[in-house]
């Protein structure tokens, strides 16, 4: 199951472990089943604090295999085969169990330690999403930490007739004790706010006593980390406060125009990102979301849990996100057909016809991925032309599976009251209205930038919601500067978007060169 290279790599790891970890394993006569088998008894052979266990538990998912502390009595399962992008969280789940110590917050693991309350977790998830991972772990690090917690991770590809059921079409889909908890991304933080009220408020007076900072970068993306590189790099006090950190880059599967490298994916360039800005001594502060810009003495970021962080001066790097196409059905079906993300929700429509709206690269590249994975996929372009990179869409055409049709405009989402069954469209040139049968649809338009919570402020913003920069990032107030996709940038590039970072830093070292000599001015005068 697992080759001799990352068996080396995994038993180097395992010899931290002090605890023994028995392995529960659930099985049945299929082909799953075997490779969970295999998979539990390559990983006992790596350390003798393993034991392979047939489960005892009737009712287990098979196949199914459970990490379980025989001295802390915790559980964490797997249903399915914990490989590709979970394969981490495995081996995560394996080193907390036997011992190891977890990564997070110090401040997150006393909040875990201190839930009382029976939680049971189960997490949905497809083994191509990216997001998945990150709240797999997040759960399995609060199972490993606090007995009264379990968390499941179910592979949704594997267990079809639980996604039926439970009308899941969109990953990560999490489920606590049997109801409906979450969808999509969600960090340690908050989860353990939405099941501890008390967390929140706790966390945002701790914010709001921090000193002020030279410069608060407001977006963790390829902006952000780049501004807060230079800023640090510069002696100045700085900090990122981000809601997600990588952003839209998290996102993203395969990234080929990154100059110097030939190919990387997303995930991974952000892991390289964090790394990066965690060499500086830079405050970066989580699963945060600006709420509001204001002035008293220094401006002023107020954050959705209340909190305000003080700064002398900022970069606005909040980046931006998938459009969509406002049409009736769609709020409606989202997550229940609607979806934004093919690489994480592709494999829950397998062998069922989809749409993917949008003809530029990003739709065109959706429309080659899931046409290896669903039944057919028909492209809708609301324009005559398609604008994707004439490579992208050779290879869409040789494929038999994918249909595109252009002058096309999506009207209405179509469905059951439970799921898209379809969608209505006009022919641009001929004015008819025509119908598809669809189980899935795929929104790719373009990207809307998140600066709502700017709109009552002073900052001057384009029609299209846009932060208005000119060539060193200076924005319309002073001490304040843009970058990357919030701005009016022409072009929306992970390499456009970092070089823009670090020209807003430079611009903000500027401004606080000569406005800290203008305050000495004033404080010798008075």
């Amino acid at each position: 199951m697992l080759d001799n290279n990352i068996k080396n790599q995994l038993k180097s790891h395992f010899e931290s472990l002090t605890q023994p970890v028995e392995l529960l394993i659930a099985l049945d006569d299929s082909k799953k089943s075997a490779e969970v088998e295999n998979l539990a008894n390559d990983l006992a052979s790596l350390s003798d604090k393993f034991t392979v266990i047939n489960n005892p538990d009737t009712s287990a998912r098979r196949p199914s295999m459970v990490v379980h502390s025989p001295i802390k009595n915790t559980h964490i399962t797997f249903a399915g085969v914990p490989m590709g992008h979970e394969f981490t969280s495995l081996v995560l789940a394996l080193l907390h169990t036997g011992g190891h110590a977890s990564k997070a917050k110090s401040e997150d693991i006393e909040q875990i330690q201190s839930l009382t309350q029976e939680l049971n977790f189960e997490v949905y998830i497809s083994l191509s999403c990216q997001t998945c991972p990150q709240v797999v772990q997040a759960l399995n690090t609060m199972a490993a930490t606090n007995s009264n917690i379990k968390a499941t991770m179910i592979d949704g590809a594997l267990f079809q007739d639980e996604v039926e059921e439970r009308n899941i079409l969109a990953v990560p889909a999490v489920y606590l004790n049997g109801e409906p908890f979450s969808q999509g991304a969600l960090s340690l933080t908050d989860i353990l706010n939405k099941v501890d009220s008390k967390g929140a408020a706790k966390q945002a007076a701790a914010l709001s006593e921090k000193d002020e900072f030279d410069v608060l970068v407001v977006g963790g993306g390829p902006a952000g980390a780049s501004a807060a590189i230079y800023s640090a790099r510069k002696g100045l006090n700085t900090g990122i406060v981000a809601d997600r950190f990588g952003g839209q880059v998290a996102d993203t599967l395969a990234i080929e125009n990154f100059i110097s490298i030939k190919a990387t994916e997303g995930p991974k360039l952000v892991a390289q990102l964090e790394e990066h800005v965690k060499e500086y001594d830079v405050d970066v502060m989580h699963n945060q979301r600006a709420a509001a810009l204001g002035y008293n003495n220094g401006y002023e970021i107020t954050l959705e849990n209340g909190a305000i962080l003080k700064a002398k001066s900022l970069v606005l790097a909040t980046g931006a996100r998938w459009r969509e196409m406002n049409v009736p059905g769609e709020q409606e079906y989202r997550g229940h057909g609607v979806a934004y993300c093919p690489h994480c929700d592709g494999p829950l429509f397998k062998g069922k016809p989809v749409a993917v709206i949008g003809g530029g690269n990003s739709g065109i590249e959706a429309a080659i991925d899931l046409a290896n994975i669903v039944q057919s996929v028909t492209v809708l372009e609301f324009a005559d032309t398609l604008r994707a990179d004439e490579v992208l869409i050779r290879k869409a055409k040789s494929m038999a599976n994918i249909t595109i049709i252009k002058s096309a405009q999506t009207t209405e989402v179509l469905g059951d009251g439970k799921k898209v069954t379809g969608l209505m469209y006009t022919d641009r040139v001929t004015g008819e209205s025509k119908e598809l049968e669809l189980a899935g649809i795929f929104v790719q338009i373009g990207l809307i930038p998140n600066t709502e919570w700017l709109k009552d402020s002073d900052l001057e913003l384009s029609k299209f919601g846009e932060i208005l920069i000119d060539a060193k990032g200076t924005t319309s107030l002073p001490g304040i500067y843009g970058a990357g996709d919030a701005t009016n940038t022409p072009f929306k590039q992970i390499i456009i978007a970092m070089g823009s970072g670090a020209t807003a830093s430079l611009g903000a070292f500027d401004y606080l060169i000569r406005h800290s000599d203008e305050t000495e001015q004033d404080q010798s005068a008075a």
